[in-house]
C-alpha cells in the first residue's frame, strides 16, 4: 500500500515539473519587464546608442546615395550588435549582486528556464526596438523598399542570436573584474556570422538576387543558437554561484 501511494506520488511530481519550468519562465519575462519600466534609461541607453551611431555615419561618409546604400547593412547590423553587447553586460549582474540570481537556483526550479526567460526578456527589451526601429534608419540611407524588407527580416533572424550569446557572456563573465570587456572580446566573434548572413541578404536583394540562402543559414544559426545557448548559460551561471 505505502509502495503504491509513494509511486503514485511520484507520478504525480513527474507530471507537475513540466508545468513548473514555463511559470518560472513567463514569470521571470514578466518581471524582467516591469523592472525594465521602473528603469527606463537603462532600457533607452542601447536604442539612443544605436541611432546615434547609425546616424553619424551619413554625416561622416558624405550625401553621395550610392554609398550610402552599400554600407547601410553593415552599419546598421554593426550598431545593433554593439548596442546589445552595451546592454547585456547587466543581464544577471543585478541579480547576482542582490542574491536573487543564487535563490533562483537553490529553489530547484530549471537554470535553463531562467536563462532562457533572460535572453527573451533581453531581446524584447533591446532586438525588437531595433528591428522596428530599422526602416527608419533604412529610409536616411536611401535604401530600397525591397532591402529595407530583407535588413528588417536578417535583423528579426538574428537579433535573437545576438541576446542568446550575449546572455551566455553575461554569465561567463558574472562577477570578474572588466566584465564588459571580457564580454566583447568573447561573444563579438561568435556573433560574426550572424552578422554577415544578415548583411549578405540585403547585398542579395540590392544586387536582384534570390536572399533565401542567406535566410536560411540566418535560420540554421538562430536554431542551434537556441538549443546550445541556455544549456551553456546555465551551466555557466550555476559555477559562478557556487
Amino acid at each position: 500500500m505505502m509502495r503504491s501511494i509513494a509511486s503514485a506520488a511520484s507520478s504525480a511530481d513527474d507530471e507537475a515539473t513540466p508545468i513548473a519550468a514555463p511559470t518560472l519562465f513567463a514569470a521571470l519575462v514578466g518581471r524582467d519587464l516591469r523592472l525594465a519600466a521602473r528603469r527606463r534609461v537603462d532600457v533607452l541607453l542601447p536604442l539612443a546608442f544605436f541611432t546615434v551611431a547609425v546616424s553619424l555615419f551619413p554625416l561622416g561618409v558624405g550625401p553621395e546615395t550610392e554609398t550610402l546604400r552599400q554600407i547601410a547593412p553593415g552599419v546598421v547590423w554593426v550598431c545593433a550588435l554593439l548596442a546589445a553587447m552595451l546592454s547585456v553586460t547587466q543581464l544577471y549582474a543585478g541579480d547576482f549582486a542582490d542574491g536573487s540570481l543564487e535563490q533562483m537556483l537553490l529553489s530547484g526550479e530549471s537554470s535553463l528556464s531562467i536563462a532562457a526567460a533572460k535572453a527573451l526578456a533581453h531581446w524584447l527589451l533591446t532586438g525588437l526596438p531595433l528591428v522596428l526601429a530599422a526602416p527608419v534608419f533604412g529610409l536616411l540611407f536611401d535604401m530600397h523598399q525591397p532591402a529595407i524588407a530583407a535588413l528588417v527580416a536578417g535583423l528579426l533572424l538574428g537579433t535573437p542570436i545576438l541576446s542568446l550569446l550575449g546572455g551566455l557572456g553575461a554569465a561567463l563573465t558574472l562577477g570578474l573584474r572588466s566584465a564588459g570587456v571580457l564580454l566583447i572580446l568573447l561573444i563579438v566573434p561568435l556573433c560574426i556570422p550572424a552578422l554577415i548572413f544578415g548583411t549578405g541578404a540585403v547585398a542579395a536583394v540590392e544586387a536582384g538576387l534570390d536572399a533565401q540562402g542567406h535566410y536560411s543559414l540566418l535560420g540554421a544559426l538562430l536554431i542551434f543558437t537556441a538549443l546550445v545557448a541556455p544549456w551553456a548559460t546555465a551551466s555557466a551561471l550555476r559555477i559562478a554561484t557556487e
